[in-house]
């Protein structure tokens, strides 16, 4: 469970209060029937940001891309994109937005050029301007000589390069991505951010969703999402310095035991995340040393590290990152088998 502390973090700079921004999210909900998959969601992204929205599987991230993408219409609270209600002015939104879905959206046996061109014609783009936007684009994604090879013949990071062109082909000012590296391995995925970087620094809007933790550490802020809430909101490095110094992780027989003792012994709070017990501390190693001489043949293995953005789950939450989506897919399986008897 998201403690009510952890529900309605503060924006982290002063651009992220709603001026000038290009989207606006206020007190956004969303139900599946008795599901609730957003709870009370607000948040503000500045023109020119790379903005993540990071959760596990069932934390909303993904119904909120839905109803930005104007998919879905929203059911209660206001959002809105440049100025323009979601709700309202949906057909203006669509042409000042792009999409880039999880799932391909190419035809494999139509060529990079020949995908962009069809989708140039649902934006009413014809003659030579449409073949020159195609040009400059698969030449940015460095797909020019390319061009006229069939998308089942490209790699899967070639394909989501096409993907992108697409996205960008009516010039939008909002490029909105969802799960925008499923499939890439580490070298497109770094070569996707970099992509997106540039796009930032020509003021192009960049609002992608993410369960990769390395994918939302290249993010300008973040958006943490777990069981439709907004667990909290900053740029990476202020939420990792929440934790403030180390997280030192400990292994031992009966942890919920040894976590109590310490406790007692050094008045710190431990938390048991997965059978390890884990304190944050700003003199990691020396803590170390501390608790080997405090409790002498009782630890097992010890880790000491810098926060990352597991940890901030993990303090913000109680439990893992992976748990939290496990645990997510597991209700889903069974609310699935209850519906099937």
């Amino acid at each position: 469970m998201v403690s009510s502390a952890t529900t309605q973090p503060e924006p982290a700079t002063a651009a992220a209060s709603g001026a000038g921004a290009a989207v606006e999210v206020s007190g956004v909900s969303f139900r599946y029937g008795d599901r609730l998959a957003l709870d009370g969601v607000s948040f503000s992204v500045p023109r020119g940001e790379i903005f993540g929205l990071l959760g596990p599987n069932g934390s909303g991230k993904t119904t909120l891309f839905r109803v930005l993408s104007t998919l879905i219409p929203p059911q209660s609270g206001t959002l809105a994109i440049l100025g323009k209600d979601l709700a309202r002015e949906t057909f203006a939104v669509r042409h000042r937005i792009g999409v880039v879905f999880q799932a391909p959206s190419l035809d494999k046996k139509l060529t990079a050029q020949e995908n962009l061109i069809h989708h140039g014609h649902l934006y009413g783009l014809r003659g030579a301007d449409l073949k020159e936007r195609c040009r400059k684009l698969l030449d940015r994604v460095g797909l020019l000589d390319r061009a006229n090879e069939r998308t089942e013949t490209l790699s899967g990071g070639q394909r989501r390069r096409v993907e992108l062109a697409k996205g960008l082909l009516h010039e939008p000012d909002v490029l909105i991505l969802d799960e925008p590296s499923t499939g890439l391995d580490p070298g497109a995925r770094r070569d996707l951010m970099t992509y997106l970087r540039s796009l930032s620094r020509e003021g192009v809007t960049c609002l992608l969703t993410t369960h990769l933790m390395e994918e939302a550490e290249s993010c300008d802020r973040l958006a943490l999402l777990c069981q439709g809430k907004l667990a909290a909101l900053d740029t990476p490095d202020a939420l990792k310095a929440r934790i403030g110094g180390e997280v030192v992780s400990v292994n031992v027989r009966e942890p919920e035991g040894f976590a109590a003792r310490v406790q007692e012994r050094f008045g710190v709070s431990p938390q048991v995340v997965d059978g390890v017990v884990r304190i944050e501390r700003t003199d990691g190693p020396r803590f170390v040393a501390e608790l080997a001489e405090a409790f002498p043949g009782q630890i097992e293995a010890v880790r000491v590290g810098r926060p990352t953005l597991e940890d901030v789950f993990i303090r913000l939450t109680g439990h893992r990152f992976w748990e939290a989506q496990s645990e997510t897919d597991a209700a889903a399986k069974d609310k699935s088998k209850k519906k099937g008897r």
